[in-house]
């Protein structure tokens, strides 16, 4: 099998299976201390990466995709598509850019490099699309009023009087967290099942 083939039926296969787990754990989400409780923690990324490590970045989006899909339609929404469209793009910032610095070369070093880079991405994104687009988007499709989710951050930190100040003080930290803890666990995983991923 060609390494630059992506969508063969055994690859096909293997998004499907790592879509399903990435789903399952993605029902198991809780929320940090230092963010907001509509900010919730899971581990789904971890498939995702493992896919995207072993196939390649557009494996880690179909993942992605079909993921926030599932969830869809298992558990409809309850934040007008905003959160599901959040999650996808978020998880991508984080998987695509350790995906293809892996997929240049594959070495352990190059893995590490990658997910610090996917953090960092993550990390950045989270902030701007929050800031800019996906908070003022809830905020507009939901009628939920801007000084409310203001004020769930002024309950963690007093000092966040604005929406800038909430993605700063909330989402990085949230964000930086997620990629150092699924990267440190996919980094752990990885060589267990790289054998059964790469047959």
């Amino acid at each position: 099998m060609q390494e630059n083939k992506v969508f063969t039926t055994r690859n096909i296969a293997k998004i499907a299976v790592l879509s399903a787990i990435a789903y399952v754990l993605m029902l198991l989400e809780f929320p940090l201390p230092f963010a907001p409780s509509f900010y919730k923690f899971d581990f789904s990324e971890i498939a995702v990466l493992l896919g995207g490590f072993a196939m390649g970045p557009a494996a880690a989006v179909c993942i992605e995709a079909v993921k926030v899909t599932l969830n869809l339609i298992f558990n409809g929404t309850i934040t007008m598509g905003v959160g599901e469209v959040a999650n996808f793009l978020i998880g991508c910032a984080l998987s695509v850019p350790a995906a293809v610095l892996y997929k240049r070369h594959k070495t352990k070093k190059t893995a590490i490099e990658g997910l610090c880079l996917g953090t960092l991405c993550m990390t950045l994104l989270g902030v701007v699309l929050n800031w800019l687009v996906l908070i003022p988007a809830y905020v507009s499709l939901a009628h939920f009023p801007m000084d409310a989710i203001i004020g769930m951050g002024a309950a963690i930190f007093p000092a966040i009087n604005s929406v800038l100040k909430l993605c700063i003080l909330c989402v990085a930290p949230f964000n930086l967290f997620k990629g150092i803890v699924t990267g440190g666990l996919t980094m752990l995983l990885y060589k267990h099942v790289s054998p059964i991923l790469h047959r």
